[in-house]
């Protein structure tokens, strides 16, 4: 085994996923150089190990038994028109960090998707998103390795088949291996700002024509005061999508109850907030032994220091129930769920 790859067995995942979740993988194998990732791909024997980026997108609910990780955090540009960047950064690259780097060579497009917790490799699985952008948007090429054919692979944006916190790889989660990411930026590009509240936090500062970087500071800002940190109490974040329903179900449900948010997707599909309903629903704060709701989000579920991984699954579950209970719409959880099933 070459120095580039490292095996644990007997792995402890707690430190792993930002849930804080007590959960083991019985052999984790850490690839250090992707050059390396077949000779780690080789030790499981043709089976799929479960890919674990910074655990801020999981929630095990059970221990695993193979997991890969790959620590690889190489980054660079690609190339350089002047205005137009490509630039690459490994699987293993800590999504804020590459976001800040960016900034730092004057690069503008990744600005509103600053501070979202875990990797780079993660982030084209997921499509992460916040503040108006996807991050789809703006990647030129995913490099993965294709577990079904065994072979290293190259998909443009189009064939990562991009939607709302969704992908190729999402849909496909034992297929594929993300390995590199490739972004187009630019220096001159206009920030985008018609996301509710990114004005108005700018207009605040003073600020009437800001730079990328000013936006990423914004963006900071306002996750830290509305997010609380996974430093401080276990989340994995937003745990539900923002439910899409047709534009005549959304049309009944602004009828019915005032006040709902409704944001259009295309002429016929409508985004809610998912967040309003389950407040509505009297979820915000709820605690139930160390599993809970966010005194501050709706959305974020976490762990008070010492719940189960079934205990929060269990929780987000009566969640969802109360919702389409109430309201007749179904949510979805973002989050990977390891040992269980929606």
């Amino acid at each position: 085994m070459s120095a580039a790859v490292r095996v644990l067995q007997g792995a402890d995942l707690t430190s792993r996923n930002s849930f804080g979740i007590r959960a083991a993988a019985r052999r984790l194998v850490d690839v250090h150089d992707i050059d390396a990732l077949s000779e780690a791909l080789a030790m499981f024997d043709g089976a799929a190990p479960l890919m674990l980026g910074g655990g801020s997108n999981v929630l095990f609910v059970g221990d695993a038994d193979d997991v890969l990780t790959i620590s690889d955090a190489r980054r660079a540009l690609v190339s350089d028109d002047g205005d137009r960047v490509v630039v690459r950064a490994a699987a293993g690259a800590d999504w804020h960090g590459f976001v800040l780097w960016t900034l730092a060579q004057t690069l503008g497009g990744l600005e509103n998707l600053a501070l979202i917790p875990g990797t780079v490799g993660a982030a084209p699985i997921q499509n992460i998103g916040a503040y108006g952008v996807e991050v789809g948007e703006r990647v030129v090429a995913v490099d993965a390795y294709d577990l079904q054919t065994r072979t290293a692979v190259r998909l443009d944006a189009a064939a990562c088949r991009f939607g709302y916190r969704d992908s190729v790889f999402k849909q496909q989660p034992d297929r594929w291996i993300v390995t590199a990411v490739e972004f187009a930026l630019h220096r001159f590009a206009e920030p985008r700002l018609d996301y509710a509240g990114l004005r108005d936090a700018l207009a605040a500062r003073g600020i009437a024509s800001p730079r990328p970087l000013d936006v990423a500071d914004a963006v900071i800002d306002i996750r830290r005061s509305k997010l609380p940190d996974p430093a401080v109490i276990g989340n994995a974040g937003s745990f539900f999508k923002n439910p899409v329903v047709p534009a005549a179900q959304a049309a009944a449900l602004v009828a019915a109850h005032a006040g709902i948010p409704v944001f259009a997707v295309d002429p016929g599909l409508r985004k809610l907030s998912a967040a309003w309903l389950i407040d509505r629903c009297g979820w915000k704060g709820h605690r139930e032994g160390d599993a809970g709701v966010a005194p501050g989000h709706a959305l974020v579920l976490v762990n008070h220091g010492r719940a189960e991984g079934a205990e929060l699954l269990a929780l987000a579950r009566r969640i969802a129930a109360s919702v389409r209970l109430r309201f007749g719409v179904d949510l979805e959880p973002e989050p990977r769920i390891v040992g269980a099933t929606w």
